[in-house]
């Protein structure tokens, strides 16, 4: 009996730890993700520090790095041209979100088909404050890019130029989220 008892103690005590292991080494299961993460050894300038263990593959790299990108059928430059180096900030996210496979916690299964998201991912405050700093002068035509486009015309534009302030994107508390489908809703 102590020995079933013993048993029982270690494979709960390892449970947790496969659990866990499987959150950080996934892949969503999206239209651009691999199945399961894996070396690419020619991924994209951005995406190269998921190399050695990536959900993306080189395609889905050089895409994520395209002014009018084929990923998200979403144009960054909705309403003019990014400042370079917040273009490259976001770049970087889209690479994050396509590349790690470090993202298990936060990934969540959308209503309208078999596919998953990325929801609430911690960001840091330096990258946070980075990335307003880069596209402080930049141009959107929204402050939330989640909800609310007009997909019916096609791509997006921009409707009304409007220079985003620190204050009317939430100040240190705003999200970020990625653009989405209007369809798209959590499980």
């Amino acid at each position: 009996m102590a020995q079933w008892l013993q048993l029982l103690l270690g494979l709960w005590a390892l449970v947790p730890i496969q659990a866990g292991d499987k959150l950080l080494t996934v892949c969503m299961n999206a239209k651009h993700h691999k199945r399961e993460p894996g070396p690419e050894d020619k991924l994209y300038l951005q995406c190269i520090p998921w190399k050695d263990n990536a959900c993306c593959t080189r395609n889905t790299s050089w895409e994520a790095h395209l002014q009018e990108s084929l990923l998200f059928n979403f144009s960054l430059m909705h309403c003019g041209l990014l400042t370079p180096v917040c273009h490259e900030h976001f770049i970087q996210a889209v690479c994050f979100h396509q590349c790690s496979p470090n993202l298990g916690p936060w990934i969540q299964r959308v209503k309208s088909g078999q596919e998953e998201r990325v929801f609430g991912a911690p960001l840091c405050r330096e990258d946070c404050e980075q990335w307003w700093e880069g596209c402080g002068s930049s141009y959107t035509c929204k402050s939330n890019w989640r909800d609310g486009w007009d997909w019916s015309q096609g791509p997006l534009y921009c409707l009304a130029l409007s220079k985003l302030t620190w204050e009317a994107a939430g100040g240190p508390q705003s999200k970020v989220t990625y653009p989405a489908h209007p369809q798209e809703q959590v499980l």
